[in-house]
């Protein structure tokens, strides 16, 4: 089993990147790298950019200015929601993600066991969406994201909704993941326990660009007014000017 290295490779590089909607300026010139084997948690209140910053990233979006480079052409993406076809059943979910890789059907079956394996779900490969739960549903998500072993995997908000024993399955799901691959990973999230135990490093944004940047360990004990509002939940700070 590989053990993860961090390198100086640079699988994903935002660099001065801008975009606005209308004369709506969401980034601001907004600049950060994530390298091999890092996880990097992209924080911040909601409207800030960080969703924009994933549409980019996969090339759903162009920036207006500035750079968005992207190392690998195997990008495994976890959805806010779990983004199943209902009409297909798990095995076929993942199956399809498989597809353009043209495999024997053994060699297929075998990397789908294996995956729901990882995730607990070895014995829902016949059910349909439709008969999951919500958590069973967000597992079935992550294994068609990593169904390819990707070199980067981009965590849409992936503990949104669940309750706080799934989302501690699902951290624990990504932590494992993190330890047993060399994959770059962006981890998009507001909630604590996600980013403070999946995260190796945190960016905070505010207002279309970074404000402060640092481990989880440090964010807590900064005196950086946007990262000790954000981290600690405080009502007075800057974090809140022109939102409300």
């Amino acid at each position: 089993m590989a053990i993860p290295v961090h390198t100086d490779q640079k699988m994903i590089e935002i660099d001065q990147v801008e975009k606005s909607f209308g004369s709506h300026r969401v980034l601001k010139g907004i600049s950060f790298h994530v390298r091999a084997g890092e996880r990097l948690g992209l924080i911040g209140p909601s409207g800030c950019g960080k969703s924009t910053l994933l549409k980019l990233i996969t090339h759903l979006l162009e920036p207006d200015r500035g750079t968005v480079t992207v190392n690998s052409p195997e990008v495994g993406l976890v959805f806010q929601g779990s983004a199943l076809l209902n009409s297909l059943t798990v095995r076929e979910n993942l199956a399809l993600a498989l597809r353009r890789r043209k495999l024997s059907k053994k060699d297929e079956e075998s990397i789908i066991q294996e995956k729901l394996s990882f995730v607990g779900l070895s014995d829902f490969l016949n059910a349909y969406p439709t008969q999951l739960s919500g958590g069973q549903q967000k597992r079935t998500s992550f294994a068609r994201a990593i169904v390819n072993d990707p070199k980067i995997i981009l965590y849409d908000e992936p503990t949104t909704g669940l309750d706080p024993v799934m989302s501690t399955i699902i951290e624990d799901y990504m932590i494992k993941l993190g330890e047993e691959s060399n994959a770059a990973a962006i981890i998009v999230t507001h909630q604590y326990s996600t980013w403070t135990r999946t995260a190796e490093r945190v960016l905070l944004m505010h207002d279309g660009g970074a404000v402060w940047e640092g481990t989880p360990e440090e964010a807590l004990k900064t005196d950086n007014p946007f990262m000790r509002q954000f981290a600690h939940g405080y009502k007075e700070g800057p974090m809140l000017e022109g939102l409300i």
